[in-house]
């Protein structure tokens, strides 16, 4: 019963490793031959919530749902990119974070 389990969850894995792709228009030699320096991509925003209210025991547990669903969640965006990803060579290297320039 558990081998079942472990298929059937590599199959759900697997399935959706296939399917978060984004170049599905690519097929045969063109898929083949991409080269990705060549292309042009937009990049995706990613969003995390902040100041979430952690309720643990029972406040968590007296909780009433209808509760729970009208919270309202701020959503930041996560840059990437910094001062250091822009240094290269020993500058990268050395780059010491505390030592900020205002």
């Amino acid at each position: 019963m558990k081998n079942i389990y472990l298929v059937l969850g590599l199959i759900f894995v697997s399935t959706t490793v296939a399917f978060a792709q984004d170049r599905n228009e690519f097929k045969g030699p063109e898929y083949k031959n991409y080269k990705v320096w060549e292309h042009e991509t937009t990049p995706k925003l990613i969003y995390t919530t902040t100041n979430k209210e952690v309720v643990t025991g029972p406040e968590f547990k007296n909780k009433k749902q209808w509760d729970r669903q009208e919270e309202k969640q701020n959503y930041t965006a996560i840059t990437i990119g910094t001062e250091r990803s822009k240094l290269k060579g020993p500058a990268y290297k050395n780059y010491k974070h505390w030592k900020k320039n205002n």
